[in-house]
């Protein structure tokens, strides 16, 4: 029997995988399509905080920015509050490539989701957001 904790991951992981296959041909890698991912929804954020959202320590986002930045797709920019730190930002060259994944992930998406009602998506948002607040909150406690 499958715990929480292990279906969880069986899940993330193969929503990457599956995602990973299919963005393969636009030249996007699951560390980039990924990081582009986080930025379309925070652009501008701190680079250690892209890294903590991705899930990879800073010196392999750092690659993975690098390469993104020689593509055109993103620039980071110095954090005026913090002089050390810099901010990433994604640049106009990246809304084409930013549209053709969004629909490779909206068509994975619904893929994965067929056979469910909207009563059961919004039913599982509900419960996930329930368990995501719950881990912030022993988070916080550390």
């Amino acid at each position: 029997m499958k715990t929480l904790g292990m279906t969880l991951s069986y899940l993330v992981r193969h929503w990457r995988w599956v995602n990973d296959e299919r963005l393969q041909p636009l030249g996007l890698t699951q560390s980039r399509w990924v990081t582009l991912s986080h930025l379309k929804y925070q652009d501008g954020m701190q680079q250690h905080q892209l890294a903590r959202m991705v899930g990879v320590e800073s010196p392999s986002l750092v690659r993975t920015l690098d390469g993104l930045e020689q593509l055109g797709l993103v620039e980071r920019r110095p954090c005026p509050q913090d002089r050390r730190g810099k901010r990433v930002y994604l640049t106009p060259k990246a809304a084409p490539l930013m549209a053709d994944m969004d629909a490779v992930l909206d068509d994975t998406r619904s893929a994965v989701l067929a056979g469910l009602s909207e009563q059961e998506i919004a039913e599982f948002n509900r419960v996930a957001e329930h368990i995501s607040h719950n881990l912030h909150r022993l988070c916080e406690h550390k």
